[in-house]
């Protein structure tokens, strides 16, 4: 194979010397073919696009990652959330209470247990709304903390003492450094007057049973 690629020599070189290949030999026996460089490549037959090799093997782009939709928006500064603070199960005010709507029923509970409570209970309760007064002009009292006392007073007023009560202990749970001062007589009070009504409910039962053993003999003798 060698001998195709080799032209005559001199017949006059030595032993030693190389020998001398021929280029015109080398093309006309066909060697391998390479594709030029400089020819198109069909495209690919399936559709799919053909991603050059430079554009897929490069650096990743610097920068910024683009905004997500899903990522929280921030508030501006100053503005708040659009919930209440107020806890769930206690309908909001649209305004503030004013102290007036809040102490005039108690002071109006507190006259009514008087005569039926012992003077000494009635002294520390009133003592206690005092208390509540002083805080509430001076300040001293939380929106929320407000808001629940007129709502206790409206559950004081239908005579709903467990809704009452309830509101007590929520502010004495959530609120004890601003209610734990006084918030003592207002329980006293809750407890005064469910006693109050049920002692009148119990007495209004007795005279109802009383006037109906005395209609019942009347009935017979008439019979």
């Amino acid at each position: 194979m060698a001998e195709l690629y080799v032209k005559p020599g001199n017949k006059e070189r030595g032993w030693n010397d190389p020998p001398q290949f021929s280029y015109g030999l080398q093309t006309q026996t066909g060697g391998p073919k390479r594709t030029p460089l400089t020819k198109r490549v069909a495209a690919p037959q399936d559709g799919s696009p053909r991603v050059a090799a430079s554009e897929t093997s490069g650096p990743p782009p610097m920068g910024p990652p683009p905004p997500s939709s899903n990522a929280p928006r921030l508030l501006p500064v100053g503005s708040s959330p659009a919930h209440s603070v107020e806890p769930m199960g206690f309908p909001a005010f649209e305004s503030e209470a004013l102290i007036e709507d809040v102490l005039r029923p108690l002071e109006q509970a507190l006259e009514d247990c008087r005569g039926h409570t012992r003077k000494q209970v009635c002294d520390d309760i009133g003592r206690r709304l005092a208390l509540l007064q002083e805080q509430w002009t001076g300040g001293k009292l939380s929106t929320p903390v407000k808001k629940r006392m007129a709502l206790l007073v409206q559950e004081l007023s239908s005579h709903q003492w467990d809704a009452a009560d309830d509101i007590h202990r929520s502010l004495m749970v959530d609120h004890v450094t601003e209610v734990s001062q006084w918030m003592v007589g207002v329980k006293r009070l809750i407890a005064e007057k469910r006693s109050m009504s049920s002692k009148k409910e119990t007495n209004e039962e007795k005279s109802e049973a009383a006037v109906e053993n005395r209609t019942i003999p009347s009935f017979q003798e008439a019979l």
